[in-house]
């Protein structure tokens, strides 16, 4: 899972820079171990305390992937610029990214998932929204506790 970085130049170390981007962006693509194929969903989400937090139905792909097996990997980009050239062989893309590893937990109390959606709400609004109690006993919230996460960086210095 945690194999050495081949291009160390292109290599975020800083766990702060790391951070930024995870509370920064506001899409994430999960990928879930499917069957018999990997499953990938972008996921509108939240960062809090090395743990990803997203929502959804109580029931589904994503949510019968986690229960079969809760690995999955995750990625997050930003900073997207295309950098063309009269070469074609020489365009690139400057980005920022993190690639990491986890284990999903579908929560289960009030509390819990109360928690993992002002996490998630946060993100996009700034702050903490109040969610009727009828929505917070339907809707489904899921935790990806991190194992291990790496940032890259192209174009960036």
């Amino acid at each position: 899972m945690d194999r050495p970085m081949r291009r160390k130049d292109k290599e975020i170390t800083d766990p702060k820079e790391i951070e930024k981007i995870l509370k920064k962006e506001k899409i994430c693509r999960v990928a879930f171990n499917g069957s018999p194929f990997p499953y990938v969903v972008p996921l509108c989400y939240g960062y809090e305390d090395g743990a990803i937090y997203f929502h959804g139905f109580g029931s589904g792909k994503k949510i019968d992937c986690i229960k079969d097996d809760p690995h999955v990997c995750f990625e997050i980009d930003c900073d997207i610029e295309i950098v063309s050239n009269e070469d074609p062989c020489e365009w690139t893309l400057n980005y920022r990214s993190v690639i990491g590893y986890g284990k999903a937990i579908i929560l289960e109390t009030p509390e819990e998932k109360r928690k993992g959606l002002d996490i998630i709400v946060k993100q996009y609004a700034g702050k903490t929204l109040h969610f009727p109690e009828k929505a917070l006993s339907a809707v489904c919230v899921v935790k990806i506790e991190i194992q291990s996460i790496k940032g890259r960086k192209n174009g960036y210095n």
